[in-house]
């Protein structure tokens, strides 16, 4: 009897999708995704449904949109009664650990097991960000006990997924290893690379034309951010490494992807939460298993669309509920069906939605704060993206443009419907 897949989510905080080679970074940043993008699938046009921590990840332990999950903004504890991938996995068999960061429960550090999302074995902190540092990683094991692990920390937990994927070599296993990498570390907003890494990428070798037009914090923190990104592409390496090693690479799929970007403050007064790509458009590739030779998907692709990928990947059957869809049909060329755009919802610095097409990016915002929705919007960006990739020019009251902001904002309504919000009365920007 054939073994069934192992299963690795390998998963960065707020790692904008041009650090990677195959997306035009020029810095060599990331070799190892680079080849698994090329040898396995690599999700060209891939998006996050809400581009800030906790919302993000309880989307992509549900495949629902964090309205539905009831997360919509940080701070919401997962509900008790949530299925998560690891409830799936565990139901087909799967030995299943998380490592890392979870930023899905009540508190810090130590996660009560009742608030873990199912997951078997356990070495992480709800946010990892406040208990370590770059080179004091503290998490807490399945006993609540805070556990010190040495070296920086991308290391640190990549060291201990490999001790779990050792130990969990025969049987079939799930292991989410969730990294805090390349997001700041909040006690003192600063992005800490490992010791040496930031002058490698100093001096503006490479900045980006949004960041480079609007400046924020970008020429300060480039550089380590970059550091760090290459320190998990490192990392993703090592793992790759032990895989084989372990004669598992063959046996294994391995999802990379992130749960937002960064934009150095310049979209708003911090590094994300906004509708723009630099919030919202991430790495993701796969490789191993039915992500062979897959190829580069075009397809505009969700966060809510990679757990029934997962699920679907490893033969386990999708759930109704999820509201996404996996993606293992466009490998099969059957394209007809999947949507012409992802729908993003937006939190915290304001509650607002947008769509993004193939050309189009729309988005509406509204006062209310920290609400879940809202019963009105008013129209707050429209971007060509074809004219205006780097959205320098918000086209929101164009008269020239009325007839696409017209088409847009039917296609968002519907689109809220879908995920479960009521439709909402959108009002057209002030002139």
């Amino acid at each position: 009897m054939k073994k069934k897949p192992n299963v690795i989510v390998f998963f960065t905080d707020q790692q904008r999708w041009d650090t990677a080679g195959v997306h035009g970074n020029p810095l060599g940043l990331t070799p190892n995704f680079d080849r698994l993008a090329m040898e396995g699938t690599h999700v060209n046009n891939s998006f996050t449904c809400q581009p800030v921590c906790g919302p993000a990840r309880s989307s992509l332990q549900t495949g629902k949109y964090a309205t539905a999950t009831g997360c919509h903004v940080n701070g919401i504890p997962l509900p008790d009664d949530a299925k998560t991938l690891a409830h799936y996995f565990n139901e087909a068999g799967y030995q299943t650990g998380y490592i890392g960061k979870w930023h899905l429960a009540s508190g810090i550090g130590a996660v009560p097991e009742n608030m873990r999302g199912g997951y078997q074995y356990w070495l992480a902190a709800n946010c990892i960000e406040l208990t370590s540092d770059a080179y004091d990683t503290v998490v807490y094991n399945n006993d609540n006990e805070a556990v010190k692990l040495p070296g920086y920390r991308v290391d640190a937990l990549t060291d201990a997924a490999i001790r779990y994927m050792d130990q969990k070599k025969d049987d079939p296993f799930f292991l989410f290893l969730s990294y805090l990498e390349p997001h700041h570390q909040n006690s003192w907003d600063n992005y800490p690379a490992p010791k040496g890494y930031d002058a490698r990428y100093g001096g503006g070798q490479y900045v980006p034309s949004d960041l480079a037009a609007l400046g924020g914090t970008t020429h300060a923190h480039l550089a380590g951010y970059y550091g760090m990104v290459k320190r998990l592409d490192e990392a993703l390496g090592r793992i790759h490494d032990a895989l084989i090693s372990l004669d598992l690479d063959e046996d294994t799929i391995i999802m990379f992807t992130s749960d937002h970007g960064c934009h150095f403050k310049t979209r708003n007064s911090e590094y994300k939460r906004s509708c723009h790509e630099s919030s919202i458009r991430v790495p993701t590739a796969f490789s191993g298993g039915r992500f062979k030779s897959g190829g580069r998907i075009q397809e505009l692709v969700s966060l809510v669309d990679l757990p029934p990928t997962l699920l679907d990947a490893a033969g386990i059957p999708v759930p109704e509920e999820m509201q996404g869809r996996s993606i293992l049909p466009l490998l099969r060329g059957e394209k007809e069906e999947w949507p012409q755009e992802v729908f993003v919802q937006i939190s915290e610095s304001q509650v607002g939605r947008a769509i993004r097409t193939k050309r189009w990016k729309y988005s509406v915002t509204s006062p209310a704060s920290n609400e879940a929705n809202a019963e009105r919007y008013v129209e707050d960006f429209l971007y060509d993206l074809q004219a205006d990739p780097y959205e320098l020019n918000n086209l929101v009251t164009s008269k020239s443009h009325a007839g696409i902001r017209e088409e847009l904002r039917e296609t968002l309504i519907r689109r809220m419907q879908e995920a479960g919000e009521e439709a909402p009365v959108i009002l057209p920007a002030a002139q």
